[in-house]
């Protein structure tokens, strides 16, 4: 045999050093999926302390006061804070099994979904508001800020916060809902009241209180009204068959200590039946003429949601300045609805690479229909199917080291988790344009629906046009929409 040259013997050597070194790089890149860590055990202990929590008196906060705050004009800059709860300390929950409440909570929040979805479908396709008319019902003869909290225990993804109303004020929790404008309370006299946390609201204790003509520019706002010896009614539907009717009225608001604003129209609600069990009515805060952000001329608001199954309290903020270290992106308006917050947001990465979805899928069209919302009131984000199914299979195909199990009600992709303390899951980003990007913490897409281990990918497919993101992808995020120069603002771990 030739002895081998030592040219070609070189040759040899270097083709084989360079296919190693290709195959090597080629591994690494594959291998090189970001990934972050999913505390299961803390999660399971959260299920399990939900279903055994004791609601308690709650003591009062600092700024809980029946003397009259400082008042405000409606024209005021003034910031105000408030704590926000979760309603598991308002009312035990009355479900005897984790599952079983998260069956519920969804299925409310399906609901909610195609309440936000009706709304818009009504602006589109210019249906008169006055073609509305209410159902059929009895009625008897400047930066505020406070706590807020989460509503898992009832079935919901409600989060409440608490405020004064009337002149001494009276402390009620209320529901935050960036996805409606009419504040409401339940009120005697009731035709019909659902069990709440505090005493109902007596306007015979108010000096405040001032029911509203037919002709006052408010009720002429609202979607639904009509009008009984010169007094405005109004009505408020839910997507879940609850409803309120009552008397439209201006009252003062207190934010406790920090101050309180004279003549807030809202709706003095007689008959109120549904499933707001805990809450003593509901908070307005989309962009529409008779929210509280619009009646108090707010500059700003922003809020931080505490975790879903967690008694702790964030916050809700009027006029605060915004983080310098939250990310940020455009704040887009519809034409066509003033209540809702558009985001603009161009994408999502899955354990650091690009998902391939078409922009134009989060963006809103000529007619206002598409887009995608930031609501506080929906739990889990719904995309329109073609971005939802890329983003699942982008996580599935990173996620090949998790122990795949069946799925659960609207949700197609879920994990079995038991006996796990902790596991690592591939990363989940939201993807602002101009290289913002908001990574989620796998707590906030990797959610239990039971107290066995079960997880499941915390994103649903909806046939709308319409997207949304939902409160589980924010919370422990502090939240902020610029209304003034139209910007959101996400900052996380700021809660």
């Amino acid at each position: 045999m030739a002895p081998i040259k030592p040219f070609v013997l070189f040759t040899i050597t270097t083709i084989l050093f360079s296919f190693c070194l290709f195959t090597s790089a080629s591994s690494r890149g594959l291998s090189e999926t970001a990934t972050t860590v999913l505390d299961v055990s803390s999660a399971l202990q959260q299920t399990e302390h939900i279903l055994s929590f004791e609601p308690e008196t709650l003591e009062p906060f600092a700024e809980e006061s029946e003397t009259a705050a400082e008042s405000f004009p409606l024209n005021s800059s003034s910031s105000f804070s408030l704590p926000l709860h979760s309603r598991e300390i308002l009312h035990k929950t009355r479900h005897n099994d984790y599952r079983s409440l998260v069956l519920s909570r969804l299925e409310r929040d399906s609901a909610r979904v195609n309440t936000l979805i009706t709304k818009l479908q009504l602006a589109i396709y210019n249906v008169d508001r006055h073609e509305l008319k209410p159902a059929e019902a009895q009625i008897l003869p400047e930066d505020f800020s406070t706590p807020v909290v989460s509503g898992a225990s009832q079935g919901s993804g409600e989060y409440f916060s608490r405020i004064g109303v009337g002149t001494p004020p009276r402390q009620f929790s209320m529901v935050l809902d960036t996805g409606s404008d009419i504040n409401w309370l339940q009120c005697r006299p009731c035709t019909e009241c659902y069990q709440q946390s505090d005493p109902i609201f007596d306007p015979k204790t108010s000096s405040s209180y001032s029911p509203l003509p037919c002709a006052a520019p408010q009720c002429k706002s609202l979607d639904v009204s009509a009008c009984r010896a010169n007094r405005c009614l109004y009505q408020v539907a839910y997507g879940d068959g609850s409803f309120t009717v009552g008397d439209l009225v201006t009252e003062t608001v207190s934010f406790g200590n920090s101050g309180s604003v004279k003549g807030i129209a809202l709706g003095c609600g007689h008959d109120n039946e549904g499933l707001f069990v805990g809450s003593a009515g509901l908070l307005g805060l989309g962009g529409g003429m008779l929210s509280l952000t619009k009646q108090i001329k707010a500059t700003s608001l922003a809020y931080c949601l505490v975790d879903r199954d967690s008694p702790a309290s964030g916050v809700l903020e009027f006029n605060s300045a915004r983080g310098g270290d939250a990310v940020t992106a455009p704040l887009i308006r519809n034409k066509k609805v003033d209540t809702f917050y558009y985001v603009g947001l161009t994408g999502f990465s899955v354990g650091g690479q690009a998902v391939q979805i078409p922009p134009s899928l989060f963006e809103m069209d000529e007619a206002g229909d598409g887009g995608i919302i930031v609501d506080c009131g929906t739990a889990i984000t719904r995309l329109q199917t073609q971005a939802y199914n890329s983003l699942r299979d982008s996580f599935v195909r990173l996620a090949g080291n998790l122990k795949p199990t069946s799925g659960v009600a609207l949700f197609d992709t879920c994990y079995d988790f038991s006996g796990l303390r902790s596991v690592r899951v591939p990363t989940v980003s939201l993807h602002f344009g101009a290289g913002k990007a908001l990574d989620l913490p796998a707590k906030n897409y990797l959610i239990p629906v039971d107290s066995a281990g079960t997880f499941c990918f915390a994103f649903a497919p909806t046939s709308s046009a319409l997207s949304i993101i939902g409160n589980v992808q924010q919370q422990g995020t502090r939240v902020s929409f610029d209304l003034a120069n139209n910007r959101v603002g996400f900052t996380p771990n700021k809660c």
